[in-house]
Formats: C-alpha cells, sequence, structure tokens
C-alpha cells in the first residue's frame, strides 16, 4: 500500500513537471508577419548575435544634444568623439528602424511645427536628408515591422507611418494620455504599454486593431518615463521620475502588482546582454529639468528574483539618462542630461568614465546592437 502511494506521487509529481515543462517550451503564437520567439523564456535570447544586416555598421555612440540641435558621434574603441553634425530643433532620440539599416533622429521641435526626422546611415554615420513629421518626440516600430509609430507626444496621438518613406499610414488618439512617450511591447507583439508622463499612468494599446484597450493610473501619481518588459514577457517594469522607483506591472491583467525603490529620478531601462538584469538609470532629480551633478545613479534589478542587487552612484554626482549596452555587455553607455556628458559604466565594477559632448544630450545609441529587429526607442532589440 505504502509503496502504491509512493509511486502515485511520483507520477502526479512526474505529470506536473511535465505539464510546467511543457507549458515553458510551448511556443509563442506571435502577430503575422513578426519574427518567431525563439526562447518563451527568454525574449532577450537573440539579442546576443549581430545580424548580417548590421556587418557594415561602424561602432559608434550617437548622442543627440536637445539643445546643440545636433549629433555627437563618439568611437567606443578611443572614447573620443569623432564626429558633430546638425539636425532638427531638439533632437530627443537616436532610434535604430526594425530591418537595422537606418539610424532615426527623432526632432520634434517643441512648441513649434516644423518636427523632422533625421535618417543617419550607420555604414558611414553621416546625416540624410530630413523628412517633415509632426512632433516626433519618440519613435516605435510595430514587430511585424509594417509601420513605423511616431510618438506625437504634444498632440496625445500615435502617427503610424510608412518605415522607409515615413508617409502616413494612419492615427491612433490617446486622449487620457497626457506625455505619451515611452513604450514597450508583448511577447506576443499583440500590445504595447505606453507611459503618460504627465498623467501619472499607463496606456495599452492594441497593435493590429490599432486601438486604445484601456489605461492605468499609477498607485503614487507620480512621471512614468522608461518602460521595459521582462525576459518571459510576464512583466512590465515602469520607470517614474517622482516616485523614484519602478513600478511593477502584470501584462496579462494591466495591473500594478509592485514597487520597487531605486533612486532620484528613475528614468531608463536597459537589460544586461543575457537578459538576467536591469539597469535603471536614475537622473538625480524629480523633476523635467535639473541642475548638474545631482544625485544621479544606477540600480541594477535582477529579473528572477525582482529585487535590487546593485547601485552604483556617479562618482561627483551626475544625471544619467538614457542610452544602451555595448555588443558584449561590458559597458553601459548613458547620456549626462544636465551635465553635458556621456558615462560608460562598466557593467561589473559599476566604474564611471565621462566624456564631454553638447548641450543636454538625451536619448543617445549604441551602434550597432545585436538582435534580429529593432522595435525603437534607443534600440529596443529582440
Amino acid at each position: 500500500m505504502r509503496t502504491e502511494r509512493r509511486l502515485s506521487a511520483l507520477a502526479l509529481a512526474l505529470g506536473l513537471w511535465s505539464g510546467v515543462a511543457a507549458a515553458q517550451s510551448a511556443p509563442v503564437e506571435t502577430i503575422p508577419g513578426m519574427p518567431p520567439v525563439a526562447d518563451p523564456s527568454n525574449l532577450y535570447r537573440e539579442t546576443r548575435t549581430l545580424s548580417p544586416a548590421v556587418s557594415g555598421a561602424l561602432s559608434r555612440i550617437y548622442v543627440p544634444n536637445r539643445q546643440g540641435n545636433d549629433v555627437w558621434v563618439i568611437d567606443p574603441a578611443t572614447m573620443k568623439v569623432v564626429d558633430k553634425f546638425p539636425v532638427g530643433v531638439n533632437p530627443q532620440h537616436v532610434v535604430p528602424a526594425w530591418d537595422l539599416k537606418t539610424l532615426w533622429v527623432t526632432n520634434n521641435a517643441e512648441g513649434r511645427t516644423d518636427g523632422t526626422l533625421t535618417p543617419i546611415d550607420p555604414t558611414t554615420g553621416k546625416p540624410g536628408k530630413p523628412i517633415a513629421v509632426d512632433d516626433p518626440y519618440n519613435m516605435y516600430f510595430t514587430p511585424d515591422g509594417r509601420s513605423a509609430i511616431v510618438v506625437a507626444e504634444a498632440l496625445k496621438r500615435l502617427d503610424l507611418r510608412d518605415p522607409q518613406t515615413m508617409a502616413l499610414q494612419g492615427s491612433i488618439a490617446v486622449p487620457q494620455c497626457k506625455g505619451i512617450n515611452h513604450a514597450d511591447f508583448s511577447i506576443d507583439g499583440r500590445f504595447a504599454i505606453f507611459t503618460c508622463e504627465f498623467q501619472g499612468g499607463l496606456a495599452r494599446v492594441d497593435v493590429v486593431g490599432r486601438k486604445v484597450l484601456g489605461y492605468l493610473k499609477l498607485s503614487r501619481g507620480g512621471m512614468p518615463q522608461d518602460i521595459r518588459v521582462s525576459p518571459d514577457g510576464k512583466i512590465f517594469y515602469v520607470a517614474d521620475m517622482k516616485a523614484g522607483g519602478v513600478f511593477v506591472i502584470d501584462g496579462a491583467t494591466f495591473t500594478e502588482i509592485g514597487f520597487l525603490k531605486t533612486g532620484i529620478g528613475t528614468h531608463g531601462l536597459y537589460p544586461s546582454r543575457d537578459g538576467s538584469r536591469l539597469y535603471v538609470a536614475n537622473r538625480g532629480t524629480m523633476h523635467v529639468f535639473g541642475p548638474p551633478r545631482g544625485k544621479g545613479s544606477v540600480s541594477v534589478i535582477d529579473f528572477a528574483s525582482r529585487q535590487i542587487v546593485a547601485t552604483w552612484p556617479i562618482p561627483g554626482g551626475g544625471s544619467p539618462d538614457m542610452g544602451n549596452v555595448s555588443v558584449d555587455g561590458k559597458t553601459l553607455w548613458l547620456s549626462g542630461r544636465f551635465d553635458n556628458v556621456v558615462y560608460a559604466i562598466d557593467t561589473t565594477s559599476g566604474e564611471v568614465r565621462s566624456i564631454p559632448v553638447g548641450k543636454e544630450p538625451h536619448g543617445l545609441t549604441v551602434w550597432p546592437q545585436p538582435g534580429r529587429y529593432s522595435l525603437g526607442h534607443t534600440g529596443n532589440m529582440r
């Protein structure tokens, strides 16, 4: 009798384990045209290898200077500025295209009507002819590559455009998302969550149906900034500048389930190269603009435990804002927004090196980046 019970218990355990294993290995049913998810437990797995599409790209850091109306270019091998060129008014981010063949500078011309997108050829590092578009604060791409999504922040609108010509395809009004600016996508590509900086909440958007699914007010009513999805696609991490930390959002239910206190002015979010950790840039001020040498730092969140495992202060103070990780994952590159520098941070020790750049550097990109395609921003790669 005892033996039979043990065998029954073993059979039940094996059955449960098999069910869990099957669930973990079950393929993700993506939207049509989206590349398959190779590893459902880690959607960042494909961001370790360079695509043939970037084989001719120069290794460079492209830095948009918001007040300088220009882009400065750094060679990461020498840590020196090797080029500078003018772009449009108020460049905010340098955005890799879905097909990895163009870098787009989003010049939103704050308070004006002459916004533009400036293309950069990553094989030469040189800009091309700008394209006039409405209020391009930021830009993303649908996971199937069919559309660019220009985030028209001041207009509370998402403009869907041809990813090559930038011809307008259609628009999605987001009336309850004042200050719409950053986003990330579900693991299957069906929806995106956008942050509403000046409304203290989030907007969930149906990528296929091209409509707003709903809004979520965050509990602390702060200023949400960047947002990134967890490796398994279940959780969205939302940086909040005023709350000084990261909200944890359940993607399936679109509910707030936690909060991690990180530092002052929590702003940019960047996964480590192996997808095990999340680097959090704390800008050193909870306001839109701040003084130099604030209490800036970088926090490190372990995805598996959802705990902060390290904090690296900027020596002497600073304002780490936005950027990305080097190809080998050893360096986190971030703009120093109010200090007119770029930080190169060792991802093992937290050691910081600074490079002077133009006036008010913002959403820099590190190029090339590993991955099959880009979802936009400063290199949300998959």
